[in-house]
Parts: C-alpha cells; structure tokens; sequence
C-alpha cells in the first residue's frame, strides 16, 4: 500500500496521519517533502502513525532527519498512536528514548501545552 497522508490543524498544530507505508522511494521522499513544507508554516508538529503497515531503514532514516530538521528550526515534531511493529523497531533501535511518543493525538497535541497552574 502506498503511503497517504492525511493533513489537519488543531490551533496551531499541524497534524500528519500516515496510512501505508513508509519505505525507501516515493513514499520517504513524499513524507520528507510535505513535513519540511509544514516546518516553515508551523513549529508544532504531530506525526501520527497509527495506520503504518511497514517501516524500513530509509522510512525510519526519514524520521530522523525529520526529527533533527525540526530541532535545527526550533520547531518540535511528537510522535502518536505508534503501531506494535513500529514501537518495537523504535525500541530495538533506542529511538524511542529521542522521539517522543504518545498514545494518541490527542494525547501528543495536549503534550505542547503546559499544564494548567493549579491554584490553591
């Protein structure tokens, strides 16, 4: 299955829904293309992965450098709804201690926002 993404806001926070496959080729170069693209648009950004089938060498290389281009820019990018064989290629590669995931988007959006002072 190609890879489809899907693009939305939530304020000011662009959110990625990837369906597919992130894997060497068009797919990579697509995924690299449109998250640069939201990078001078937004600072804030929320990858979610929840309906990846498959993620090779270049599909997580493209994290990475996704990863480190947002950080050169002063832009943060939070990863949600991990699938079991993405979180464990995550985890054998020790990227899961860089990235930082969440459970849903939801989850990851609210994760930009700090916590409301609680007054006593």
């Amino acid at each position: 299955m190609p890879l489809i993404l899907d693009i939305s806001k939530t304020e000011d926070i662009e959110v990625v829904h990837c369906r597919g496959r992130i894997v060497f080729g068009k797919e990579a170069d697509e995924l690299r293309r449109i998250v640069l693209g939201l990078l001078n648009e937004s600072r804030r950004i929320v990858l979610n992965l929840s309906s990846v089938e498959f993620l090779d060498s270049t599909g997580l290389e493209t994290l990475i450098a996704l990863f480190i281009s947002a950080r050169n820019r002063k832009a943060e990018i939070k990863f949600a709804a991990l699938p079991p064989g993405v979180r464990r290629v995550m985890s054998i590669t020790h990227l899961d201690q860089l990235f930082e995931a969440h459970d849903s988007t939801e989850k990851a959006v609210k994760s930009f926002y700090p916590p409301e002072a609680v007054s006593v």
